[in-house]
């Protein structure tokens, strides 16, 4: 009952991430961040078990951050990706499995922006845009549609709030709010978040 949308490209990619953290049928958190800086250039979005993806989106920050220390260097996001996706592995293969799914973006400075699908059963692969949870079964049609990664950082924001007000309309569970970040050669970037409230003001001001 959570969404993860991640929008590759030319020059950036964009990630969103509802901000609720719902316990059974209550709502504890509208304010949830779901999206973790894991290096300068690369962030995990991550959905799941809520202890799940705390504990593990900290575990990889740590360990890809304790590399950067040992080597002097950062892993690139295919490297991380492919860290990530190896330790997921190897604890679903163990007593204590993380039901986790993740988005990893990031830029790298010899091929460009980069994102990342992972799941829960540990699968990886590289896409040019990927949804996780029921929200994704209205977005991927969008992004089907409208997806070009010529588009620029304005287009690439409005085709994210196309996916998220459908989400608004079609989803019967409540997702008012998205977080938004861009990741581009110039790190990291926060964006406005995509709210019901500032959707529905920009239809009034259509309308």
């Amino acid at each position: 009952m959570e969404c993860l949308i991640g929008i590759k490209f030319k020059d950036f990619v964009l990630v969103a991430a509802d901000m609720m953290n719902a316990t059974s049928i209550m709502v504890m958190k509208s304010d949830e961040h779901k999206i973790h800086k894991i290096s300068n250039k690369l962030v995990m979005a991550v959905s799941g078990e809520s202890g799940d993806a705390t504990q593990f989106s900290e575990y990889i920050s740590k360990n890809l951050q304790l590399y950067k220390m040992r080597n002097g260097y950062e892993l690139a996001p295919k490297a991380a990706a492919n860290f990530t996706r190896r330790n997921l592995a190897d604890y679903l293969r163990s007593r204590t499995p993380y039901f986790v799914n993740m988005l990893m973006a990031g830029y790298d400075d010899q091929t460009g922006p980069e994102l990342y699908f992972i799941d829960y059963l540990a699968s990886c692969v590289q896409v040019p845009y990927a949804c996780h949870g029921y929200g994704g079964f209205f977005s991927l049609t969008i992004l089907d549609r409208y997806h070009n990664e010529n588009l620029t950082e304005n287009e690439g924001y409005i085709l994210l709030k196309k996916c998220v007000s459908e989400i608004h309309k079609r989803l019967i569970i409540n997702l008012p709010n998205f977080k938004v970040q861009k990741v581009s050669k110039d790190g990291i970037t926060d964006l406005p978040p995509i709210t019901a409230q500032s959707l529905a003001v920009e239809n009034a001001g259509k309308a």
